[in-house]
């Protein structure tokens, strides 16, 4: 096979797995803060059993996304030294602030958070919280600012084949930056909300009416419906943003061929890139316009504006499609979730039923959002400045396929071992319940003994 498409697919398998785990931890830090603060607040011990149970769960995810990041920043130096080699003047800081940031703040912090709760005061154990969940937040912003750079670069200059800044905050606040920003912490905020929702209902299905169960399923649940919502607009407003900016993006992902007006909202069609046409159309008649030009009339770029220049649009189309209809699917389990409890204050099996398989719907959209964003760059690697066929390197076809096979096999047997370890913590805790830390422990002073440690 040809090794650009081989290295193309190691990089996808990689990213694809690294990010299922910060999804998950940007967000779950601020819920346990948010369980932390409830517990300082009203001294009830279900908000620290709660804190307890998804603690764990942010640790293994922290350790998980650590390394398959670090796996992942190889590939920079291995299959695509162009990248760094055009780019790195740019690229290195912006990664290295991530990396510090991770360090210093996530992974200083989390012992405390896991192992300190009987060993410092309770105002340290907080701060602790809160240093991780801001780590966490701004390691975040540091990646998606190189993203969005490399989306819509700005502040740059070319000197000799190479980028030289010449206005960070124009780098780092590019003009797709706040959008994408947003709507990433956002997408983390809801697979968490998901992720807690879920395994909070699988805990009822098996007979678990503590109290600590119970807060948890409500905080998630109701995060979830106040998040949906505010994504969809969000999301909407990101639409705008890369019309403005990559208008080649959207006409892939509405399969529009032809620069029109009254464009059909697509909701399923199988786009022919060799015959430059869609079959088995179906859609909402003038809704593309609607959408992007707030007008039936509005015209709507198509790929003949940028022929040769595109990217692939049978992947595009289909995986906005599922992040759309994942968000969708979303907004109603969460609403009538939470409608449900505030009715009658429990759930009912159908819609624990819902709400066990939802866990992971939140890494469906993620991930199709995420490729949506990064396939509908192609053919660029940095938009308009560096082309991903350039930036490949030399490693032949034949040691790429061996170390994809590599990373596939891995990936796929902890992915597998971290929903296992994930559903077993749910099942011992429904049945065992949550661990019951000692009273007042921790409150001692920093070094004063405690009991039973």
């Amino acid at each position: 096979m040809d090794p650009f498409i081989l290295s193309r697919i190691q990089f996808a398998a990689n990213i694809s797995f690294h990010i299922l785990f910060p999804t998950i931890t940007i967000a779950l830090g601020w819920v346990l803060l948010y369980f932390k603060l409830r517990y300082r607040r009203s001294s009830d011990e279900s908000w620290m059993k709660a804190y307890h149970f998804w603690v764990k769960v942010f640790a293994l995810s922290f350790a998980f996304g650590v390394v398959s990041g670090v796996t992942m920043s190889f590939q920079f130096g291995t299959n695509w030294p162009g990248y760094m080699q055009t780019v790195g003047n740019i690229a290195g800081p912006l990664l290295a602030y991530e990396i510090l940031t991770a360090f210093f703040l996530e992974a200083a912090f989390l012992g405390i958070m896991l192992f300190g709760f009987r060993r410092v005061s309770n105002r340290i154990h907080t701060l602790a919280t809160l240093l991780v969940a801001f780590g966490t937040t701004v390691s975040a912003f540091w990646i998606i600012a190189l993203n969005s750079w490399m989306q819509t670069p700005d502040g740059f200059e070319m000197r000799g084949g190479k980028a030289f800044a010449t206005d960070w905050a124009a780098i780092i606040f590019n003009p797709s930056m706040p959008y994408r920003l947003v709507h990433m912490l956002l997408a983390s905020g809801l697979t968490v909300s998901f992720l807690i929702s879920g395994l909070s209902a699988l805990r009822w299905l098996l007979g678990d009416r503590s109290d600590a169960m119970g807060k948890a399923l409500r905080t998630g649940i109701y995060l979830a419906a106040v998040l949906i919502p505010v994504q969809i607009v969000a999301g909407d407003q990101h639409g705008l943003n890369t019309l403005a900016h990559q208008p080649q993006k959207i006409a892939a992902i509405e399969a529009n061929w032809q620069t029109r007006s009254h464009v059909p909202l697509l909701l399923f069609a199988l786009p022919d890139e060799t015959k430059r046409e869609n079959r088995f159309e179906f859609g909402v008649p003038d809704g593309a316009s609607l959408i992007l030009r707030h007008d039936a009339a509005g015209a709507v770029p198509g790929l003949d504006r940028f022929a040769g220049n595109h990217p692939p649009v049978l992947p595009l189309f289909f995986a906005f499609r599922i992040m759309v209809g994942t968000g969708i699917l979303m907004l109603l389990v969460s609403w009538t979730a939470a409608w449900m409890l505030w009715r009658r204050g429990t759930l009912t099996r159908p819609l624990a039923l819902v709400l066990v398989p939802m866990a992971l719907s939140g890494w469906v959209a993620t991930l199709a959002g995420w490729y949506t964003a990064e396939i509908g760059r192609q053919p660029w690697l940095v938009s308009g400045v560096l082309k991903a066929a350039d930036a490949l390197g030399p490693v032949p076809a034949a040691t790429v396929a061996a170390s994809l096979a590599a990373y596939l096999s891995v990936y796929a047997v902890l992915l597998l071992a971290y929903v296992c370890v994930i559903l077993r913590l749910t099942v011992k805790a429904a049945r065992e319940g949550d661990r019951q830390p000692e009273p007042g422990v921790e409150d001692q002073p920093l070094g004063q003994p405690v009991r039973g440690s």
